[in-house]
């Protein structure tokens, strides 16, 4: 048979709303037509998932699948965050375990080039698949309510482009006990097979452990006997690297997975910042576009990204975005600083790009005279007393017992005096250089002094990127240095060349009026 033009009227996608079924391309077995878009909307009962699979596959072959393609949607098609894969030659898809009860398939062929198509079969309530995506979310059947006896589920997770390894956390456990595991049980495997490296066995109703794969994938095996049951078990898996990682540079950038491109649906992805005891975390948003606010609530009830302090969804909330929002930097208030995106299942956008600085911890003070400053070596164990200096590198620190200290005059090491706020204040900068090798990594502190009052403050002027720094933030509070208690009638009182200038001023506005009077009367 020829391929034609697709004819008006055939029989080509539709809603499938049957506990089972099976669906294939126009024309199936026979070659199907030029020039053909067919979707299918698999809906199951709420609460239920897809299992879909392929038992014929052929299409035109193309290297990214431009030509004639088939593409698998975790929900409602269109939406790219929701894409499991695009498909095309004569491999089959492996067999997709929908996250909820919504599964799309999209089918186009070009004008050119046909093939015999597919062939393709799905059913709800089935337990175990393949699962491709960042992350996701697993649970046993019939969740919450009891599993049922002699059921066999194998959930294959893995094969996500530039997937890392993969970590697996329960979120609830409830099976049948015994001694060795031997009647109800979930087994986790290292690689995508059972004869890959045996991860744990699990029954009983202690929480497995966190558990992290050494390979993109990871297998996880449901077996029940014939009596007792239970709860059973709900678990997240997500792919490190994209969705999972640490760091404990003293700075770093790190985006959204797959951006600039659309993030995937069904995230909850963490990037952890863990620096040395007392610095703290200054986060830099350098782009942000997610799912907007919420029009009935106002809230970011959808796609957001959150902060906490200290490391642990437990910490303190320092912020909850979403939408398309120019953002003002955020400083930890310890050394750890936890960022949490999480993203529902439809309604994806392009993500976000963040660059991180750890805020050196350190002293300032100030005389009317000199600077002091102090900072543990700790904190800088791995750099040279001449990477941190004053203005010129001349003027270094030393290391006196555990500290660098540097104690300078104002007349000395690039200081300069300034009025801000009708106030004259002392100003130099503190450099750290972190550089390594060619990569030029030299952080900038703004240090100040008001002399009058004995008040000294630091900012960090330039870290990650200085184009980007446009709101400088005080990341120390001012400190007095100890023992020298500020004179209250000092504060009161002005700068004297400040009364001398004034009164310049109105002696000479005084002889203008005497000269104009004086014109005048002549």
């Amino acid at each position: 048979s020829h391929p034609l033009l697709c004819p008006p009227g055939i029989k080509c996608g539709g809603v499938l709303s049957a506990p089972s079924g099976n669906f294939s391309s126009p024309n199936f077995p026979g070659l199907y037509p030029y020039e053909t878009e067919c979707t299918w909307l698999i809906v199951v009962a709420e609460g239920s998932s897809v299992l879909l699979s392929f038992s014929h596959f052929e299409l035109e072959y193309h290297d990214t699948c431009a030509y004639d393609y088939l593409q698998v949607y975790n929900g409602a098609a269109r939406d790219r965050g929701n894409l499991l894969g695009t498909f095309c030659g004569h491999r089959p898809p492996p067999p997709f375990s929908s996250a909820w009860h919504v599964m799309a398939v999209v089918f186009r062929s070009d004008r050119h080039v046909a093939k015999h198509g597919f062939a393709a079969a799905y059913r709800k309530d089935a337990c175990g698949g393949q699962l491709t995506g960042l992350s996701g979310e697993i649970t046993s059947p019939r969740y919450p309510e009891s599993y049922p006896n002699d059921a066999e589920c194998r959930w294959s997770i893995g094969g996500a482009s530039g997937g890392g390894p993969l970590t697996l956390v329960f979120a609830d456990f409830q099976m049948e006990g015994g001694q060795g595991c031997g009647f109800d049980y979930v087994a986790l495997f290292d690689g995508p097979t059972v004869t890959a490296p045996h991860l744990g066995r699990y029954c009983g109703s202690a929480r497995p452990p966190r558990t992290i794969s050494s390979t993109p994938h990871l297998l996880i095996v449901f077996k029940s006997d014939f009596n007792i049951g239970g709860r059973g078990f709900k678990a997240h898996f997500y792919s490190a690297g994209e969705c999972q990682e640490v760091f404990t540079t003293i700075k770093g950038n790190f985006s959204s997975p797959q951006y600039p491109n659309f993030y995937p649906n069904n995230l909850q992805c963490q990037w952890s910042i863990q620096l040395p005891p007392g610095y703290r975390v200054k986060v830099f948003f350098l782009d942000m576009e997610l799912e907007g606010r919420s029009s009935l609530t106002g809230g970011c009830d959808y796609d957001h990204l959150s902060a906490f302090d200290g490391g642990t969804e437990n910490g303190s909330l320092l912020g909850r975005w979403c939408g398309r929002e120019s953002l003002a930097p955020v400083t930890s208030r310890s050394n750890r600083l936890l960022l949490v995106l999480h993203t529902d299942r439809n309604t994806a956008k392009r993500g976000f790009s963040i660059s991180y600085v750890g805020v050196v911890p350190m002293n300032v003070s100030c005389t009317r005279t000199d600077f002091h400053i102090q900072i543990p070596v700790q904190s800088l164990a791995q750099l040279e007393r001449n990477r941190i200096y004053l203005g010129t590198p001349s003027c270094a620190a030393q290391v006196v017992g555990r500290n660098f200290k540097i104690h300078t005059r104002f007349d000395t090491c690039g200081t300069e005096s300034q009025r801000r706020n009708n106030t004259s204040v002392i100003v130099s900068t503190l450099y750290i250089d972190f550089s390594v090798g060619d990569q030029e990594d030299i952080h900038q502190y703004e240090v100040q002094c008001e002399p009058k009052r004995k008040e000294a403050s630091v900012t960090l002027i330039a870290g990650p990127d200085p184009s980007r720094l446009s709101q400088a933030e005080n990341l120390v509070d001012a400190q007095q240095w100890e023992g020298e208690a500020t004179d209250a009638r000092e504060i009161k009182s002005q700068d004297t060349s400040d009364i001398v200038f004034i009164s310049i001023c109105i002696l000479a506005g005084l002889l203008m009026v005497i000269a104009v009077v004086g014109l005048v009367l002549l």
